[in-house]
């Protein structure tokens, strides 16, 4: 039986599930398989971005899915963010037709200014590595570009979908990334809302203040990298091998115990039951079926409490690795 998962209402008035299949980090061979199986399995939220180099595969295990019947492209909701090199205008809407093309899918539900970083502009045709990186080797690291969030928020705006603006190929918009006082600097200027807030959130960085400030002002929270350190430890971060596994920390496995669920699921409910939308990976069908389960079961207030008491401002995803210090 499919498992229906709960929706928040965003600020442009779209419903946005409350978990999602994530692909940062799903190889280009077999994204598109493991996107169709997601959504097989129920999940109707995919979570993509320019930078993670898989749109195309996972755009056709989408229009696998949609062929086959198992949903309409309506029953969807896909998002895709702006990548650092493409924060002025012109080079905004060139990479999101790209992306978009590279998808397949008509339009976008959701798209993010990814970091609130603007570097030199690389041509597409000479995009190699979509990273901080201008070479193979990843010696040098791209030049900062004088573009303002404001020129590239405009830029977005401009891409949504509305009467007057027929052309538009997106229908929600946001953010990744930011912190408070730069969404409150796009909150003065911005004339379509601040749709979503994407966030590193887990129980070793919460973000409370961060979270609260958001939600009162209408914009969803996604929060990424669920299980703190476990989406790192392949990327060889010397702080998420040196943290202790959220999986294995006495509070979330005794609460694990308790209803009979996995830690992961656990985690995954004291995002959710907060409000905070959830976009795990997984490469195993299995735990792609237990991270959508994971509504199924509520947390107690103490044992929300409880989980969030771990909070010690650890973050894995942090560009200053790069020089760019944007959570200082």
């Amino acid at each position: 039986m499919t498992i229906q998962i709960p929706s928040l209402k965003l600020a442009s008035g779209y419903d946005m599930p409350l978990v999602g299949f994530g692909i940062w980090k799903v190889p280009r061979e077999t994204c598109a398989d493991q996107v169709y199986n997601a959504i097989k399995l129920g999940y109707r939220y995919i979570d993509g971005a320019w930078d993670y180099q898989n749109s195309k595969e996972a755009g056709e295990g989408v229009r696998r899915a949609i062929s086959e019947g198992l949903v309409k492209r309506e029953d969807l909701f896909i998002t895709s963010k702006l990548w650092n090199n493409y924060h002025k205008r012109e080079h905004a809407f060139e990479m999101a037709k790209l992306e978009l093309e590279a998808w397949g899918v008509g339009y976008f539900d959701l798209f993010l200014i990814h970091f609130p970083i603007s570097l030199e502009f690389i041509p597409f045709d000479e995009l190699r590595w979509p990273c901080f990186w201008t070479d193979a080797a990843q010696t040098k690291v791209t030049p900062l570009s004088k573009v303002p969030i404001s020129e590239t928020w405009k830029a977005l705006e401009d891409m949504v979908q509305t009467p007057e603006n027929p052309a538009g190929f997106v229908r929600s918009i946001g953010v990744s990334n930011f912190q408070s006082q730069l969404v409150t600097d796009v909150l003065s200027y911005a004339k379509i809302p601040v749709s979503v807030l994407q966030i590193e959130h887990h129980p070793y960085l919460t973000q409370p203040g961060l979270t609260k400030m958001a939600q009162e002002n209408n914009i969803a929270v996604t929060g990424y990298s669920s299980f703190g350190p476990q989406s790192f430890l392949e990327l060889n971060n010397k702080d998420a091998i040196n943290a202790k596994s959220l999986f294995e920390v006495d509070v979330v496995k005794s609460i694990a115990e308790k209803y009979g669920k996995t830690p992961s699921q656990v985690l995954l409910r004291w995002n959710t039951q907060r409000n905070v939308i959830v976009i795990p990976k997984s490469n195993n069908v299995d735990r792609l079926k237990q991270n959508l389960e994971s509504v199924t079961f509520d947390l107690s207030d103490d044992e929300i409490k409880q989980i969030s008491a771990l909070n010690k401002g650890l973050r894995f995803n942090d560009p200053d690795a790069f020089g760019f210090p944007i959570f200082a």
